[in-house]
């Protein structure tokens, strides 16, 4: 039975936005980047709620233990499979095998992505094309092969885009993940009208701070990792960070809610008001920030804190999806 879509010519129908997806309970459920982090944490989430899931990521051995303890644990899981959304080729295979084999999606989620900061001097291009391949085409070959279908079908849903507090904020050294996650961005406030008249909601979810595998191997260019003053930076990070578990108990009150902006912590929401509301404030800040990160480099450049004369080598972080 197809969904009564608004006419859009009432007032009423204006202002007032369903709720398409008011429960998980026996729908079916797309997410990307499944094996970890926000992904992994969303995933039981979901099938804790009855979501009927189909799982991928690109990390074989640690979606099937996904797989194997949600089963585990009464959940179900539809369908899943191992693979690299940033090949169009792949994500359109297996767009059509899930649609074979299970139907078409009520809620499609885009949580899988990679991250490298570094000074644009410092950045190479293999890190800007990974940026833009993963954490931007990725999402786009999911929505070209999987939101089509839930239109045509006609009983509404969910798209969810994960973005980032650098998809709405300058931070700095952040140029290449930012590139991909305003771009993320500037997809979903599209889409957000443009599916509307499908009964087909958005969210767009900034974390901030979340403590998850991608913060230990995040690639930073030109910065050594062991030197003892980054240690503590990134050591102050995971004190403010939140949970993979309490990020994903605010993108699921998101779908349940069809709430556009998801925060998964005050500190994001707090900068993009302010940013808004104070461009004079938010531009000297972000300034104070960057001279800060310009300090860190030149610390790890020699090789030493000035303040207590130890010494190391540099060395370069591996990727890994959230």
């Amino acid at each position: 039975m197809g969904l009564n879509l608004p006419s859009l010519k009432t007032i009423r129908e204006l202002f007032y936005v369903p709720v398409p997806v008011p429960s998980f309970a026996g729908r079916k459920v797309l997410i990307t980047g499944a094996a970890s982090g926000i992904g992994r944490a969303t995933a039981e989430a979901v099938a804790a709620q009855g979501g009927q899931l189909v799982l991928t990521d690109v990390q074989t051995g640690a979606l099937d233990q996904v797989v194997a303890e949600i089963n585990g644990r009464g959940g179900h899981i539809l369908y899943h499979r191992p693979g690299e959304i940033s090949d169009y080729e792949w994500v359109a295979a297996f767009a059509r095998e899930v649609e074979a084999e299970v139907g078409v999606m009520d809620v499609v989620m885009n949580i899988a992505g990679v991250s490298a900061w570094g000074p644009v001097e410092k950045l190479e291009h293999r890190q800007w094309r990974r940026m833009v391949d993963v954490n931007l085409m990725g999402p786009i070959h999911i929505i070209e092969c999987f939101v089509p279908p839930m239109v045509r079908r006609g009983d509404g849903g969910q798209l969810v885009n994960v973005s980032s507090a650098a998809g709405l904020l300058a931070l700095p050294w952040h140029a290449a993940y930012s590139a991909s996650k305003f771009g993320l961005r500037g997809i979903s406030e599209v889409l957000r009208f443009d599916l509307r008249r499908h009964g087909i909601g958005v969210c767009l979810v900034c974390p901030g701070a979340v403590s998850t595998p991608l913060v230990d191997t995040v690639e930073i260019s030109g910065l050594d990792r062991s030197n003892p003053v980054i240690q503590k930076q990134i050591g102050g990070f995971h004190r403010i960070a939140v949970t993979p578990e309490q990020a994903a108990q605010a993108i699921c009150k998101g779908v349940l809610r069809n709430k556009f902006m998801v925060y998964t912590s005050f500190d994001t929401r707090f900068g993009f008001w302010w940013a808004r509301k104070f461009a004079l404030p938010y531009e000297i800040v972000m300034r104070i920030a960057n001279n800060r990160f310009d300090q860190l480099a030149r610390i790890s450049e020699i090789g030493a804190d000035p303040r207590d004369g130890s010494g190391s080598q540099p060395s370069v972080g591996s990727r890994k999806n959230d």
